[in-house]
């Protein structure tokens, strides 16, 4: 005879991922369990280890998800007709830094850098998912050069320097460290990138 029990319909993609934000960016990696996962979603463990395979693809798939609700909004950022190069450069930091201790997103990334020298899917996965943030920068800093606002250079490796620098400032504000503030990471950002980025005296 067939179980004619209702079947508990899966849960959103977009719940499910925020869900394990939230409670990623509370506990840790370490500290999260499928079975505690699952009951806040009301799902069994096995459900979401037959969708993830393992925590690690769990978080993976999770900082995916957070980063593209930031990529909309990049590109609408950066590809706008308002606002010149130093503008959107200031912009794009804004969205880059934690918004403050415990930012989930930025909790995500530690977790992944914390977890990928001993895992080549996470390292695969990292860089599959900076690479948009890289590849704007880039487009970013060669349109402000070609307007005359930065210049000349690599585009490629100043905007890898720009990051580089921003990775450092949000760390220590997403870990809340003392005398790690955002407005502070603002400022020394755009002191930086005037530096880097300056144009040749007219």
């Amino acid at each position: 005879m067939a179980d004619a029990r209702p079947r508990r319909p899966a849960r959103p993609r977009e719940e499910v991922f925020a869900t394990a934000r939230a409670a990623i960016a509370e506990h840790g990696l370490a500290g999260l369990t499928m079975a505690g996962l699952g009951k806040k979603l009301q799902m069994s463990a096995g459900h979401l280890l037959y969708y993830f395979g393992s925590k690690d693809q769990l978080l993976l798939e999770t900082l995916r998800w957070s980063e593209e609700q930031l990529g909309a909004r990049r590109h609408d950022l950066l590809t706008g007709t308002t606002g010149d190069a130093w503008q959107r450069l200031t912009g794009y930091a804004r969205l880059y830094l934690p918004e403050g201790p415990g930012d989930p997103r930025w909790i995500l990334w530690v977790e992944v850098w914390g977890r990928s020298p001993a895992s080549e899917e996470l390292r695969r996965g990292q860089l599959e998912i900076e690479a948009p943030w890289q590849a704007d920068l880039v487009a970013l800093i060669e349109d402000g050069t070609a307007a005359g606002r930065f210049g000349p250079g690599d585009a490629t490796e100043r905007a890898s320097q720009i990051r580089a620098l921003l990775d450092g400032l949000a760390v220590p504000i997403a870990l809340g460290l003392t005398g790690a503030r955002r407005t502070r990471a603002l400022h020394l950002a755009e002191s930086a990138c005037g530096t880097l980025l300056a144009a040749a005296p007219a």
